[in-house]
């Protein structure tokens, strides 16, 4: 297998996604699979990028009283698309891989009759635009089932899991940064997870989720033994 990834009848497919436009969107996906791997050893919060301003029920939260932001916009535009309630990392990584495909095989298809040169740059910014908003479409489509299941699950797991005994899985969890899975019998829950006041654990302690707090998604947490004492 990867004898036929290093051969030189690859030499066209690798030069397609390493050359404008198809280039655009295997920056993404080589990001979001970058991303992906941080993520599954604990560096980084699953869903760092989740706006705010956002609930899972697809309300927005903006105060009037202040300017609204370019995160309400690309909230607004989530919540436009049908894509509210899904992680903003989901999102992105979908929107990549799906735009990759399409742009690739246009691409492939069509781009031997245009000319090298600054006419196929003017070319591929359109193709890029499409390509973006017909990604973000199929992406909706395709989640679209999973938004009720993101909200139930949600809720049902906020009640269920209070009280219970959770093991950190990031590398720190302070007041500001942290993850942490609670073990159901299978590949195990996580939540994000905030330490009170000063207090840090690391990788492996054993903390016990104490209040929920729904405007950032997260759980505040103290150690195993405080709440045991």
């Amino acid at each position: 297998m990867f004898a036929i990834l290093l051969s030189d009848k690859m030499d066209p497919f690798y030069q397609n996604i390493a050359s404008f436009p198809t280039a655009f969107f295997t920056f993404f996906l080589a990001l979001s699979m970058v991303y992906w791997c941080i993520a599954a050893l604990g560096f980084i919060d699953v869903d760092v990028l989740d706006l705010d301003g956002i609930d899972v029920d697809g309300k927005m939260d903006i105060n009037a009283d202040t300017s609204i932001s370019s995160a309400d916009v690309v909230a607004g535009l989530i919540m436009r698309l049908g894509l509210s309630g899904i992680p903003v990392t989901i999102i992105i990584t979908l929107v990549s891989l799906i735009g990759w495909i399409l742009c690739y095989y246009i691409v492939y298809a069509f781009f031997d009759w245009v000319p090298e040169g600054v006419l196929r740059y003017l070319v591929s910014l359109p193709i890029i635009a499409g390509c973006l908003y017909v990604a973000a479409v199929l992406t909706a489509v395709a989640v679209k089932p999973f938004r009720s299941l993101f909200a139930k699950l949600e809720q049902k797991t906020e009640k269920k899991v209070l009280g219970q005994t959770a093991i950190v899985r990031t590398m720190r969890v302070d007041n500001g940064f942290g993850e942490a899975t609670v073990e159901d019998g299978g590949a195990g829950l996580i939540f994000k997870v905030r330490a009170l006041g000063d207090v840090t654990f690391a990788k492996g302690d054993r903390v016990v989720l104490l209040e929920y707090l729904k405007e950032n998604n997260t759980y505040n947490v103290i150690s195993e033994d405080e709440f045991k004492n």
